[in-house]
């Protein structure tokens, strides 16, 4: 039968790069609150991960990201001691989905990971700065059994759109051990709270080693950089103008 599930981009490896690592695969792209590419840019940063290669194709846009004077393209994968992070720091359009998420299988199944992790943000209701929650998805039964073994809630009915949702339905359709953690978050800023939630969760459940020092002064940092801007918003309001005793409405010409 063929197969309806769509294309993939190019990975392109390093020169001498071997994709098959093992272990975890934990990936985050540039989606609501940046949630996903802040937890996977503090995975790499925390583990040390080696950049194995880069995702191409010719309808990306043409950048380059400077890290530490070091230009990049923007899609990216990184891999250790049976880890690998796969991670894109600009957003694209919502034509791009299907194709992202074939490429992550395609990188999953080839680098020989047993489990995927994706995290990702959703938005909140309060849109104040506090903490908010964090819910996970499992595509198998050990994924679901898993979630609860640490106490994370899962969502029982919705739809989840995009990336993580092409993920999960085809981890259930191809039984492959994948689960989505999405923190909830504020989609106005970088919301490193919120991905500081999901690489916690990511700890619990994998067990790795990961600070997270880092990521909650990031997290308040960000949060008093956001509480100086409303507070400046609001001594920049103009003042009421004063009221008339003509008794003429003022809209009236």
């Amino acid at each position: 039968m063929e197969d309806q599930s769509g294309g993939a981009y190019a990975l392109v490896l390093h020169e001498g790069a071997d994709p098959k690592t093992g272990g975890i695969a934990i990936c985050g792209f540039s989606t609501v609150g940046m949630v996903g590419v802040i937890a996977a840019s503090h995975v790499i940063s925390s583990l040390g991960l080696s950049h194995l290669g880069t995702v191409l194709n010719t309808k990306f846009p043409a950048i380059a990201l400077v890290h530490d004077e070091v230009p990049k393209h923007p899609v990216r994968v990184y891999q250790g001691n049976e880890v690998g992070v796969f991670t894109s720091e600009i957003q694209f359009p919502a034509e791009h989905d299907v194709e992202f998420a074939n490429t992550v299988l395609e990188w999953f199944t080839k680098g020989g990971f047993e489990r995927l992790i994706i995290v990702d943000g959703l938005v909140r209701q309060d849109q104040g700065i506090n903490d908010g929650g964090l819910y996970g998805i499992g595509a198998t039964k050990e994924a679901r059994e898993r979630l609860s073994e640490h106490d994370i809630e899962k969502i029982q009915q919705g739809v989840v759109a995009g990336i993580a949702g092409h993920l999960l339905s085809e981890g259930d359709r191809r039984g492959l051990d994948i689960t989505a953690l999405l923190a909830e978050c504020n989609p106005m800023y970088p919301d490193a709270r919120a991905a500081a939630l999901a690489v916690e969760a990511i700890i619990d459940l994998t067990g790795m080693e990961i600070s997270l020092s880092t990521l909650i002064e990031d997290a308040r940092r960000i949060e008093e950089s956001v509480q100086e801007v409303l507070q400046k918003a609001q001594t920049m309001l103009p003042a009421p103008s004063e009221s008339t005793d003509d008794g003429m409405d003022p809209m009236v010409g």
